[in-house]
């Protein structure tokens, strides 16, 4: 579970200032005036491996009226859906009622908070918080959130309370179900092939974008083999989402990519490859998931239009060209059913196990052909390989100097290394480790009789350069 987190109090506290810090980033506008935010806005953090969501809130002063009503209510759906809730309040300014009444509408509804003592840089810390202790919270951080003193300490006490899970490692069920996710742009025929994988209308479809509002997860047997087919929101550029669900529908997108084993990109063939779908297809590749191309709609286009679609996939795609092509019109079910070909295969690719022996032989046979480059008079070596982990094919390569081999060369063993073990539909990587030298901190002790020899040397070497200069003179 991705634990969520609220950031609630008055106005002007310093609320997204402090979603800011969390998020690293600028998504939220900060002004030295209350009043700026609105609606409720998501984020994604991340704090080591542990990710989670930031949910910044307008502010609640218990006396909205108009457009601050609204806002409040914002607030408190923000705090209904959050599983923990990190309370603000102004050090500068003290504890007034508005702030009494906030805690009091906490312990209400039953949430677990903390109370977060902001702007705290340049006054004394003790005096500030000292006001702040009379609401008779358990746990209470002193920060500043413009300077971010304080602010790692907090998160890594908050998310203590909810330790990373990694399906993989805890359930055992993991690799027996193929986990298959359907995204792309809003309209392009997800739900439609979601309905016509699974031979039922099991989602709603409708002429409209942004029908389906969250990610899906519909568990089914074909050919004996379990699935579990995953139907997202679609994802539109950044600049066109504008309703707050929407927001949320597509971080629960990004975390059903993540949660995949393999994922189909659904393309709209009327509209050819546009830039949301590089976008997608390259968190796709980052996240390291097997990878199913599917251009839907192809029955209405045009021959002509047929060929400039093949050509465009061809030239921008390179770089996933390990990836399957299907051509199919999810509406009349054409060429849907190869579409379990290329899963399968991307499936057992990504999650075949690997043999040392055999990544050691290919590892060996592609430096012979090809060695590395030389890198300042020196050519890094590489000595062995072995499987690193699973979905996607991990492979670590040990040697020296391997910090100095270019991403050139990296490219070409991770072709090698698709081709000759016959890997289908997803991503290889490849990690390389130097061996440490044993000796490199410790120094050569010289013995009594070399300490002696290495004089002798030295007075030999001195003569010899005082012969050379009279003779020159």
């Amino acid at each position: 579970m991705i634990p969520v987190i609220a950031l609630v109090g008055r106005p002007n506290v310093g609320k997204s200032t402090l979603f800011n810090q969390l998020t690293r980033s600028r998504d939220a506008l900060v002004a030295d005036f209350p009043g700026l935010t609105r609606d409720r806005k998501y984020g994604e953090a991340r704090l080591g491996d542990q990710p989670y969501v930031v949910i910044d809130t307008g502010g609640i002063s218990g006396d909205e009226e108009g457009i601050d009503h609204e806002m409040a209510g914002q607030s408190q759906a923000a705090i209904e859906e959050a599983d923990a809730v990190l309370f603000l309040v102004d050090a500068r300014e003290g504890l007034n009622a508005a702030d009494d009444s906030l805690a009091r509408y906490l312990r209400q509804r039953n949430k677990p908070f903390h109370l977060v003592v902001n702007k705290i840089d340049g006054i004394n810390e003790d005096v500030a918080t000292s006001d702040f202790y009379s609401l008779g919270v358990s746990s209470m951080f002193s920060i500043a959130a413009s300077h971010g003193r304080g602010v790692r300490q907090m998160i890594e006490e908050v998310l203590v309370e909810f330790p990373p899970e990694d399906p993989r490692e805890e359930d055992e069920d993991y690799y027996r179900s193929t986990r298959v996710a359907v995204v792309g742009r809003p309209n392009v025929g997800k739900s439609t092939l979601v309905n016509r994988l699974l031979g039922e209308d099991r989602v709603v479809v409708f002429d409209q974008p942004g029908t389906t509002r969250d990610s899906i997860y519909i568990d089914y047997q074909r050919d004996d083999k379990d699935y579990t087919l995953i139907d997202t929101a679609g994802v539109r550029r950044r600049k066109n989402v504008k309703e707050t669900v929407e927001k949320f529908s597509i971080v629960k997108t990004l975390k059903a990519i993540d949660d995949a084993h393999v994922v189909i990109l659904v393309m709209d063939a009327h509209e050819g490859l546009v830039e949301q779908d590089m976008h997608l297809l390259g968190h796709c590749i980052e996240k390291g998931r097997g990878l199913v191309l599917a251009v839907n709609k192809w029955d209405g286009v045009e021959p002509d239009q047929r060929d400039w679609i093949k050509s465009e996939l061809n030239r921008r795609l390179v770089f996933a060209e390990y990836a399957d092509t299907h051509f199919i019109s999810a509406l009349h079910g054409t060429g849907v059913g190869h579409l379990y070909k290329s899963i399968n295969a991307a499936f057992e690719s990504s999650t075949r196990k690997l043999s040392t022996n055999v990544l050691t032989r290919i590892l060996e046979d592609a430096v012979f052909d090809h060695n590395p480059p030389m890198i300042n008079g020196r050519r890094p070596k590489l000595r062995y390989a072995h499987a690193g982990g699973q979905n996607p094919p991990l492979i670590i390569i040990h040697g020296n100097q391997t910090g100095k081999v270019p991403a050139s060369y990296q490219r070409y063993l991770e072709k090698i290394y698709r081709r000759e073990l016959e890997l289908v539909g997803t991503p290889v990587r490849i990690e390389f480790r130097t061996s440490e030298n044993p000796y490199a901190e410790k120094r050569n002790k010289l013995t009594q009789r070399q300490v002696q020899r290495k004089r002798r040397l030295m007075s030999h070497v001195k003569k010899a350069e005082k012969k050379k200069k009279k003779k020159k003179k």
